[in-house]
C-alpha cells in the first residue's frame, strides 16, 4: 500500500504561482510512475505532468512551459510548480503513483481567479 498526502492548493489570482506537494509513504524512486492529474467540474480527470522512472517527464500541452514536476528522493515527495496560472487551471489536483497498481491522493483544490 502507498499513502499519498497532497498539500499546497489554494486560491490565487491569474498570473500567480502555487507549488503543490505530494508526500509518499514509500521510496518514490521505486515507483514506476509519479505524477499529477486534475479534474475540473463537469470534466474528466486529465494528466497534468508525470515522471516515468527512469525514462523522463511528460506534460500536458496546456501546461508546457508553465508547470514543472520534480521530486525529492530524500523526502519522498513529488512537487508541481505552477506558474503563470490561468482561470482554466482551476481544478482539484490529484497526486498519482503507479507501482503494481494505481494509487491516488485525496486531492487538493486549486482555484485561479481572473
Amino acid at each position: 500500500q502507498v499513502q499519498l498526502v497532497e498539500s499546497g492548493g489554494g486560491l490565487v489570482q491569474a498570473g500567480g504561482s502555487l507549488r503543490l506537494s505530494c508526500a509518499a509513504s514509500g521510496s518514490i524512486f521505486s515507483f514506476n510512475v509519479v505524477g499529477w492529474y486534475r479534474q475540473a467540474p463537469g470534466k474528466q480527470r486529465e494528466l497534468v505532468a508525470s515522471i516515468t522512472h527512469p525514462v523522463g517527464t511528460n506534460y500536458a500541452d496546456s501546461v508546457k512551459g508553465r508547470f514543472t514536476i520534480s521530486e525529492d528522493g530524500a523526502k519522498n515527495t513529488v512537487y508541481l510548480q505552477m506558474n503563470s496560472l490561468k482561470p482554466e487551471d482551476t481544478a482539484v489536483y490529484f497526486c498519482y503513483v503507479f507501482w503494481r497498481t494505481n494509487y491516488w491522493g485525496q486531492g487538493t483544490q486549486v482555484t485561479v481567479s481572473s
